[in-house]
Formats: C-alpha cells, sequence, structure tokens
C-alpha cells in the first residue's frame, strides 16, 4: 500500500499543479487588465453548455458488449445509490450545521470530470484504454449531471419549484439521452464527428481552471484563507463524504456481482472523493449566487485533495 499510496500522491500532485496553472494563467489575464473576473460568465456559460454535451456523447462512443452492458448496470446501479443517499445525508448535514446553498452543492457535487481519467489510467493501467474504464466514470458523471441540472439549479437559483420543461430540453440532458440510444443501438459516430468531439470535451479542464482563476482575481485571498468555514466545508467535501460513501460501497455487495465489480466500484469512488465541482462555480455565475466563495472552496479542496485522495484509495483497497 505504501508504494500506491506513493505514487498516486505524485500523480495527483502533478495533475493538479497543472490544474492551478491554468487557474493561475485566468488569474493573469484578470490581473492584466485584459478581461474583467465578470467576463468569466460567458466561459462559463460555454462550458456548461456546449464543452460538458460533448465530454458526454464521446464517452458512450464505445463497444456494444455483454461484459460493457453488465459493467454499465453495476456502475449505474453504485452511482445512482451512493448519490441519492449521499443527497439525503448532506441535505441533513445542511439544516444541522446551517449550510446555505453554495456550500451543500460544493460538498455534495465533486470535480470527477478533471481528474478521475489520470487515476483511473495509473490505478488499472493499459486496460482501462483496452476496456474502457473511463466509460464507467462517465456514468456516474452522467448521473450527477441529472441532479445537477436538478437540485443543485434549483437551490443555487433559488427557484421555488422545478421547471420540466427546462430541465428536459437542457443541452445536457439531451446528450445524456442521445449517448445512451448511439450505445444501445451500437451506432458509432463518424471519425471527424468523434475526434471533433473528444478535442472539444478535452478543453473541460483547462476552461473550469480559467473560470476559477478569473474570480479568484477578484477575490480578498485574506479573507478566504483565514475563514474557518471553508475548512469546515473542505473536511466534509473530502473526508465525510467518502467515509459514508465506502460504508455504502461495503454493504451494497455490488463489487461481487462480476470479476471487474471491485474495479468498476473503484471508479466510483474515485468519483466521489475528487475536490468539489468547479460546476458549481460556473453554476453560481450564471444564476447569479455567490461565485467567488463557490471558487474559493474549490480551490482548497483541490489542493488538501492531494492528501486526501491517495488515503482513501488505500482505503478502498484495505475495505473492498
Amino acid at each position: 500500500f505504501g508504494d500506491d499510496f506513493m505514487h498516486i500522491s505524485i500523480l495527483l500532485m502533478e495533475q493538479i499543479i497543472q490544474l492551478f496553472l491554468m487557474i493561475f494563467m485566468g488569474f493573469l489575464i484578470v490581473k492584466a487588465k485584459l478581461l474583467n473576473s465578470e467576463d468569466s460568465k460567458i466561459l462559463s456559460i460555454i462550458v456548461l453548455y456546449l464543452i460538458i454535451p460533448c465530454v458526454i456523447i464521446n464517452a458512450f462512443q464505445v463497444d456494444y458488449t455483454p461484459q460493457t452492458v453488465k459493467g454499465l448496470l453495476i456502475a449505474l446501479a453504485g452511482s445512482v445509490m451512493t448519490q441519492v443517499i449521499l443527497l439525503i445525508v448532506v441535505s441533513i448535514l445542511g439544516r444541522v450545521f446551517h449550510l446555505n446553498e453554495v456550500e451543500v452543492a460544493s460538498i455534495y457535487y465533486s470535480n470527477s470530470g478533471n481528474l478521475i481519467v489520470p487515476i483511473v489510467m495509473f490505478i488499472l493501467g493499459k486496460e482501462w484504454v483496452l476496456y474502457g474504464w473511463v466509460f464507467y466514470s462517465c456514468v456516474y458523471m452522467s448521473v450527477q449531471l441529472v441532479f445537477i441540472w436538478t437540485h443543485c439549479k434549483k437551490i443555487i437559483s433559488r427557484e421555488s419549484t422545478y421547471d420540466w420543461r427546462k430541465i428536459v430540453l437542457n443541452i445536457n440532458m439531451i446528450s445524456i439521452a442521445i449517448g445512451i440510444v448511439l450505445f444501445l443501438t451500437r451506432i458509432h459516430l463518424p471519425e471527424d464527428i468523434n475526434s471533433t468531439l473528444s478535442a472539444v470535451g478535452g478543453m473541460i479542464g483547462p476552461a473550469s481552471m480559467i473560470v476559477t482563476g478569473m474570480l479568484f482575481a477578484g477575490m480578498d485571498f485574506k479573507q478566504i484563507f483565514a475563514s474557518k468555514r471553508v475548512y469546515f466545508v473542505t473536511f466534509l467535501r473530502l473526508i465525510v463524504v467518502p467515509a459514508i460513501a465506502l460504508v455504502l460501497i461495503k454493504f451494497s455487495y455490488l463489487a461481487s456481482l462480476s470479476s471487474n465489480g471491485p474495479k468498476i466500484m473503484l471508479i466510483v469512488f474515485l468519483a466521489i472523493i475528487t475536490p468539489s465541482a468547479s460546476t458549481v462555480t460556473q453554476m453560481c455565475q450564471v444564476y447569479g449566487n455567490d461565485s467567488q466563495y463557490a471558487s474559493a472552496i474549490n480551490v482548497v479542496t483541490t489542493l488538501l485533495a492531494i492528501i486526501t485522495m491517495p488515503l482513501m484509495v488505500m482505503l478502498f483497497q484495505i475495505t473492498i
């Protein structure tokens, strides 16, 4: 376990250094007065309504086989189970500790899109390409997107009710439906289209981090890092939520349903233990909530994930 801990820690540090360099780029263009901090809203809209749909559709372009379908069902069951129960738990924590909507969303929603693929590549090796393991991580992301465009949108925008027409017709929800239909009907898009979707989807990390950096440029750093509240939210996001998820995975016995079950559930777990979602920051921008506070939580959780994520992976290996 010691070697794995060290390797995962180094890999995480490398990935997070890259993310922070991207954040710094966004920070610089605002400090150089090329753009204003508020201009990042345009980039947030591009991420939410263009880049993420490309990621979703491209992820479902895998071969339809009995093994893939069985893995899909296990990943789907694990994703729905953990996300539903964790939503209930986080909602209770929100009432107990008087958390606001930005804190609740930051604790519940994970930044799985930016960090999970390189971690899966390391832990599962070349098999991640051969067996399409990244597909299972996108199953979790797709389930999370349903919650993002229902629960998260409602609390961040402070809407009193759900507008189901807008939810169903949202481009992200449509993209999930298209991806599933293409997978089930075994339709593969032309190479040019697939390559384009992959290239645009690859922008999700840089674009999201540049938005965070642009927002960060307009913040009071001392106020952010001196706030005990940010560290409490970080503790809930990186320690409490993963610990509960590990217990759920252990006693669901989903990992025992297939020879690949442990690896599939590890991917689900990896998606849960990542830092707070940068999508929350973008949602706050688009719907007029406290995007700077959401960005601060994202930065602090990303930094401390270098320590917590390897520890959580070790616990998973020991427990499952």
